[in-house]
């Protein structure tokens, strides 16, 4: 998605383009395309210039969109996601404090993916690519602190 936002924005992305460039299996990512498109994350461009757009401007997809559209759970832990009533997992549940830090974590994960935007990082990867060509710049200096 990173890619798409860096370099789709004029045209449609191949996935054998991200493919190769980012060194991940096409069928891979036709997997995770259909997921997005489902999610209406990205739509897809028929024909021989074909490929992805994003189906939205970058300032309205979070990382919590994305993830969340391919499935990814942002637990820490399996037991996070189990319901409180659901015991297979662990019949301790309802009782353990371990699990209710684990899932205030989890949820300040999510609030975090969600309030990153692709946006947010293709600005990063600007800043990233403009200080390995210029690393003396202020906005440089203090970069990783």
């Amino acid at each position: 998605m990173i890619h798409m936002a860096l370099h789709g924005r004029e045209h449609p992305v191949p996935l054998s383009s991200i493919a190769s460039l980012q060194d991940i299996s096409q069928h891979y990512l036709e997997q995770l395309f259909m997921k997005l498109r489902k999610s209406k994350l990205v739509k897809s461009v028929r024909g021989p210039a074909g490929g992805y757009i994003l189906a939205r401007p970058l300032d309205k997809i979070s990382v919590g969109d994305i993830f969340r559209a391919v499935d990814e759970s942002m637990s820490l832990l399996s037991c996070v996601e189990i319901k409180q009533k659901d015991k297979t997992l662990c019949n301790k549940i309802d009782k353990c404090v371990s699990r209710v830090l684990w899932k205030r974590l989890t949820e300040n994960i999510s609030k975090a993916f969600d309030s990153i935007s692709l946006q947010n990082l293709c600005q990063e990867q600007e800043e990233m690519n403009q200080c390995s060509k210029t690393p003396l710049l202020d906005s440089c200096k203090n970069r990783d602190k």
